[in-house]
């Protein structure tokens, strides 16, 4: 799955986050300095923040720029000498771009972020009638927001056509690479389906659920600043008073309250989509050969067949019942939990309505992003179960031993004599 695309992936993604991780120690320590020493103008740290689409072309969102082109070029330049391969653009040169644009994506969030606390402030003071406020003044605002809602559609409409260029050819690598191996794995169970169905079903998840991690890790950079400085208007929590960084705080606990909740109560997930997909394949099968041979897909067979399906599903249902009431009842509560911590604040009449706005903004983005696994728990247990079909021609093409479950199904392949019974007791739970 990997190996298909990137340069030996185990290094590749380590080395990838080690390199990360170094270049944004170095840029929040001594971005600022470097940058001055190149000639870039930085204004002081209680500067306001700018407002407009000038936003995104000030000294330090140029020197920013400078600074990712050298860092994602050293990095590159490094495995395309360690470790050419066939798909390097795409899996190494097409990753940073991806990450750029998602990167830039969550920085036009921060744009309008900074637009909403002069916007709302406005809208405060003409309610009240002070009169300092016109028209015209309301108006420029809205255009402002105009100018980078517009660069927010093109860069998203621009993104998403780039990763599904980036995420077919990784299809195209898989597919490629378990081709050219073909004879090593067309003995496991349901083959051509793992190389057709399972390749297109991990390529379409990867590219909305890989988008998202990277979102989410690109908005964390970019918001828990921001929710760290806001939290300096907030005095107390209720119930438990006053505590440091009270915004950064909350959305920490809460977020991972609700990513250890889903987590247990979705344990058993993952292996039931997996088994679901092996006794809709061994229905599926025996159908395929009751085309050709009038002996097979025979009545008691197929209903054997039929009834594993069946049971399995009301199984699934089962688990997603409770799994879903959970879900729920976190998604509903995290919509005014925000609006809750921050009662004591509202009462005290310490803030306006743009600071509030400010603020419910950033805690849902840091909210959302420390949520990953939260929104995207049912999409990474089919992703698992995915992973599991693939391990098999993994270990085959390694001449390692099969996954349990595929063992077991050669196993009595070899063993029975009579094709149709070896098939139902296969798929039996």
């Amino acid at each position: 799955m990997f190996k298909s695309f990137f340069p030996r992936p185990k290094i590749f993604f380590l080395s990838a986050v080690i390199w990360t991780l170094v270049c944004a120690l170095v840029w929040y320590t001594y971005g600022t300095e470097i940058g001055t020493v190149l000639g870039f103008e930085f204004p002081p740290p209680d500067t306001p923040p700018v407002i407009g689409i000038h936003y995104f072309w000030t000294q330090s969102f140029l020197w920013f720029y400078v600074y990712y082109v050298v860092a994602v070029g050293l990095f590159a330049a490094f495995w395309y000498r360690f470790s050419p391969h066939p798909w390097f653009l795409w899996s190494v040169l097409g990753s940073a771009v991806i990450l750029f644009s998602t990167y830039f994506s969550v920085q036009v969030s921060v744009a309008l972020n900074n637009w909403r606390r002069p916007f709302f402030d406005s809208v405060q003071s003409a309610l009240e009638g002070e009169g300092t406020v016109t028209a015209g003044q309301l108006y420029s605002l809205i255009l402002i927001f105009a100018y980078i809602a517009l660069m927010a559609i093109l860069v998203f409409v621009a993104t998403r056509f780039l990763v599904s260029h980036y995420i077919f050819r990784w299809r195209t690598a898989m597919n490629n690479y378990y081709m050219d191996r073909w004879k090593e794995v067309r003995h496991i169970e349901g083959a051509s389906q793992r190389v057709q169905e399972d390749t297109m079903r991990f390529a379409g998840i990867m590219e909305g659920l890989g988008v998202n991690m990277v979102d989410s890790v690109m908005t964390l950079f970019a918001f828990l600043p921001v929710l760290w400085s806001l939290s300096s208007y907030v005095t107390e929590l209720p119930i438990i008073g006053v505590i440091p960084s009270p915004l950064f705080t909350a959305a920490l606990f809460w977020s991972l309250f609700g990513t250890v909740l889903l987590s247990v109560v979705g344990i058993k997930l993952p292996g039931l989509e997996f088994k679901n997909q092996r006794v809709e394949a061994a229905y599926r099968k025996e159908l395929v050969y009751g085309e050709d041979d009038e002996a097979r897909a025979q009545p008691p067979t197929v209903q054997e067949l039929f009834h594993n399906v069946r049971k399995n599903y009301f199984r699934l249902y089962f688990h997603y019942m409770y799994f879903n009431i959970a879900r729920s009842l976190y998604i509903n509560a995290d919509n005014i939990f925000a609006y809750l911590i921050l009662i004591p604040t509202i009462v005290a009449g310490k803030v306006t309505l743009g600071l509030i706005q400010q603020i419910l903004t950033a805690f849902s983005q840091v909210s959302n992003s420390l949520q990953y696994l939260v929104n995207s728990w049912t999409t990474i247990v089919e992703l698992l179960s995915i992973y599991k079909r693939l391990r098999a021609f993994e270990a085959a093409i390694r001449n390692q031993p099969l996954p349990d479950i595929d063992a077991d199904y050669l196993a009595r392949i070899d063993s029975s004599s009579d094709p149709l019974s070896s098939v139902v007791e296969a798929e039996r739970p």
